[in-house]
């Protein structure tokens, strides 16, 4: 099972996985650990992520990036086309009320919508995770910005199902940096929290999250963000400065080309990197536009001084945050910055002069939330056992339920805030209504105005349907159940109508005699119990009241046995009918469809493309050593046939067979190895040869010397048994120098007379015959007879009666003796059993 987290970044992504007991961030098919967001199109197949940033210049117009951004918006959205059309180089469409992208595919026009793209660009991701782990992947945990609304989590989990992938969460990427800080920290207080702030900025976006630490848990205080605040921010500054430069200088606008601004943006994305540690920097640009070289060089304090209007905004969501987090500079730990664009020494600066402290590194700039996504993935999935953490984030704005008001409740209010703005996710609600008759409610973001330019504010409409009146006529109670889950998405899962019942429940009468009776005497069984601690009795006195003599002459109020109770008591389910942002299942399976047939057009293009590459390889290879290596192996009469048919191919190859299909190429090069195999294997087999005849010749030798030796481990295998195995080496050696004499008379382009596998062959037949005769062990020794020692001692040398009981200590020692003579021998034998044994391993 996968554990994969993605870090779904608008100039890159990264990949992580969990293994070997860590996290590791794995690199693409070029060892790249970032894999660029990129997406195009050209006539015979799709090019994504590396094979597409190698596109982006000659295949400009059908190149897309920024899908992050595109992700969820429409064609009308006033960020779309003030902001994100200046990064994007392809047409952008309406398609059917969503973003779309207008390209050449195939040969044709194709639309394809922002969630096409991106569910390409994750097949893209799974594939590179898939073949570093070698298993397809499925489960996985992708990092958002926490301000993306709710149409936009929604577009990024349709296009997670596109592509086959399982979305186990969709996690804020602020929270998953919190997560790798957090989990990994084995110092973290059980009482008192410790803040921290992480500041991320990104290549599009600026995110503060204040972060409160217990040990084992986090929670999300507070996030602010800076949505157009990022390091092609810092790029367009540097755009727009050269642009006049080389206007002024060179007397060209690079503005009016696309191409040649593109060709400028990539330079200074790199001069920027320069700047970041060095005073000054130069920028070269070869035949940027209309065949003209420009130069130019720009120190880090003009760019500072360029950049000073986005500069005075890295104080506002670091403001923002501290003051919705109610916490104050100094009671904040530490403060961790990742992100590249925190590399910049200007924004670095003004971050420690607003804490007041240095900046901490702890996790990695770049890799920190791919990181976090695995360990949350880890988390979630049964196969991995991970340290037991708990991560409370929150919803951004707030949300809010609305409603139509009926006659029979004139006064009822018509909406109310439901999750409001850092609510804790996942979390469940449950609304009360009361209704005759079906209804609706609709979700809307409370505050229109925060949530990003030109996204709308609803976010769903839920129809409750089959509400009727109660049976005798009343409203019904109907419990709605709404719920932000880990994605940060609301749903609302289900309704139902509730009953009200009166029940009737047993009530404590008065106090009557019997019941004193039965009091005193349950207190006084407890009093002969004498319990073993004293705080136990006055528990027990302290719940009886106390009596009074003024008590029984009390009149004592009638009072009935039961009293009644309303319950309200689940009766039934109702229909729910959900419109929400989503796609329809039956769509996503139709676009996942198609993102299949897309995935087998580019792996057959792939094919075709791999077979043309080893058609032309072997023309090369094997024609270029007709003449030096295989020379001697190639049958004159043959030569120019195939030398003709290999250039022929070559020839074809350039020509009609540019564009070929893969069973052709497949086609060629088995006519071509007709002819070049038996080439290639006579000389394989030349050298291979003599090789083969040392090692045969060498086991030859070695049966034969053992065999005629008269060594003593070799003594007591019988004669006849040894003259076999001379006999056999012999003639293997006369077969070999038979068959090498026939191949030194064949000429060398001829089929060999015997090859190196017949020879290995030979060898192996001599090693088997030969080996279980000479690795014989020898036999078990036959016992000795036991005498009986000769009396030593001055009593055994006294001569004794015969039959007297003085023989009977020495019988009995002679015994004893016989005994232990008998386990030795048997030890023995044992032991020469033990070296047959082994001795027959050892042939084995």
């Amino acid at each position: 099972m996968s554990v994969v987290g993605i870090d779904f970044g608008n100039l890159s992504s990264k990949i992580a996985v969990a293994r070997n007991r860590g996290i590791d961030v794995i690199c693409n098919e070029v060892s790249n650990r970032a894999t660029p967001s990129l997406v195009s199109f050209g006539p015979k197949q799709r090019y994504l992520g590396e094979a597409a940033k190698t596109q982006e210049i000659s295949n400009f117009k059908n190149t897309v990036g920024s899908l992050k951004r595109l992700a969820g918006r429409t064609f009308q959205d006033k960020e779309i086309q003030e902001i994100e059309k200046e990064y994007i180089n392809a047409e952008l469409v309406n398609e059917k009320g969503q973003l779309g992208v207008k390209v050449q595919y195939l040969g044709e026009q194709r639309v394809f919508t922002s969630t096409q793209l991106v569910a390409m660009y994750f097949t893209k991701l799974k594939d590179i995770a898939s073949i570093e782990l070698k298993i397809p992947v499925s489960d996985v945990v992708i990092s958002v910005p926490g301000w993306f609304t709710e149409v936009q989590r929604r577009s990024i989990l349709d296009a997670a199902e596109i592509s086959g992938l399982n979305c186990l969460r969709l996690m804020n990427d602020t929270t998953a940096s919190a997560l790798g800080y957090g989990i990994t920290k084995s110092d973290l207080p059980e009482d008192n929290p410790r803040n921290v702030v992480f500041v991320d900025i990104g290549h599009s976006c600026y995110s503060v999250a204040v972060v409160s630490f217990l040990k084992g848990q986090l929670s999300i205080k507070s996030t602010a963000y800076d949505r157009h605040f990022g390091g092609r921010d810092f790029d367009q500054v540097l755009v727009n400065h050269f642009a006049e430069v080389f206007k002024e200088k060179y007397k060209i606008d690079v503005k009016s080309n696309s191409k040649a601004l593109f060709r400028l943006r990539t330079a200074v994305e790199k001069l920027k990197k320069v700047l970041s540690a060095n005073s000054q920097a130069p920028i070269n640009v070869e035949s940027i536009m209309n065949d003209v070289d420009v130069s130019a060089i720009i120190s880090r304090q003009e760019f500072e001084e360029l950049s000073e209007h986005l500069l005075s905004r890295v104080e506002n969501p670091l403001i923002q945050a501290l003051q919705e987090s109610e916490l104050k500079i100094e009671d904040i730990h530490s403060v961790e910055v990742i992100g590249g664009s925190t590399r910049i020494p200007a924004i670095k600066e003004r971050i420690a002069t607003f804490f007041g402290k240095e900046l901490n590194y702890t996790l990695n700039q770049d890799e920190a939330v791919a990181r976090g996504c695995a360990l949350q993935c880890a988390i979630l999935s049964p196969v991995f056992k991970v340290r037991e953490f708990s991560v409370q984030d929150t919803t951004h704005y707030p949300i809010k339920i609305k409603w139509e008001n009926i006659p029979e409740i004139p006064d009822e209010e018509s909406e109310l805030i439901v999750f409001p703005k850092n609510n804790t996710i996942p979390s469940t609600k449950i609304l009360t209504f009361y209704r005759k008759q079906s209804f609706d409610i609709e979700a809307h973001y409370a505050e229109p105005d925060k949530i990003p330019a030109g996204i709308n504010s609803w976010i769903g409409r839920f129809s409750i349907k089959d509400v009727v009146p109660t049976d005798s006529g009343d409203l019904s109670i109907v419990k709605v159940k709404a719920r932000l889950n880990v994605h940060g998405v609301l749903s609302v899962e289900n309704a139902y109508v509730v009953e009200e019942v009166i029940k009737e429940e047993k009530e404590e009468p008065p106090k009557q005699e019997k019941q004193e009776k039965q009091e005193k005497q349950e207190k006084q069984e407890k009093q002969e119990e004498q319990p073993k601690s004293d705080e136990a009795q006055p528990m027990e006195t302290d719940n009886k009241p106390e009596e009074s003599p003024a008590e029984p002459t009390q009149p004592k109020p009638p009072s009935p046995a039961t009293k009644k109770v309303k319950k309200l008591v689940k009766k039934n389910d109702l229909p729910l009918v959900s419109g929400i942002s989503s796609l329809d299942k039956s769509i996503i399976a139709q676009l996942r469809e198609v993102e299949g047939q897309m995935v087998a057009t580019d792996k057959l293009v792939a094919d075709t493309e791999t077979q043309k590459n080893a058609l032309e390889e072997y023309v090369y290879d094997v024609r270029g050593k007709l003449d030096t290596i295989y020379q001697e192996f190639v049958n004159p009469a043959d030569k120019d046939t195939f030398i003709n048919l290999l250039n022929d191919t070559e020839n074809w190859l350039y020509d009609e067979g540019e564009d070929s299909t893969k069973s052709v190429y497949i086609e060629k090069l088995e006519g071509l190895k007709k002819y070049g195999n038996p080439i290639v294997e006579r000389y394989r087999e030349a050298e291979e040869r003599p090789r083969v005849e040392k090692l045969l010749r060498e086991s030859i030798q070695h049966f034969i010397l053992n065999a005629s030796s008269n060594e003593e481990k070799f003594n007591h295998i019988p004669d006849e048994e040894k003259k076999s195995v001379v006999d056999k080496a012999t003639k293997t050696s006369e077969w070999l120098n038979e068959k090498l004499t026939a191949q030194a008379n064949v000429p060398k382009y001829e089929t060999p007379v015997v090859s190196s596998h017949e020879i290995l062959k030979e060898r192996e037949n001599l090693v088997h015959f030969a080996s279980p005769i000479l690795s014989k062990p020898k036999p078990k020794p036959e016992p000795k007879p036991e005498e009986t020692p000769a009396p030593t001692t001055a009593e055994n040398k006294t001569p004794k009666p015969e039959g007297s009981a003085a023989e009977d200590p020495a019988k009995g020692a002679n015994e004893e003796t016989k005994e232990k003579t008998d386990e030795k021998t048997d030890e023995k034998a044992n032991g020469n059993a033990s070296n047959k044994e082994q001795n027959e391993m050892d042939v084995d």
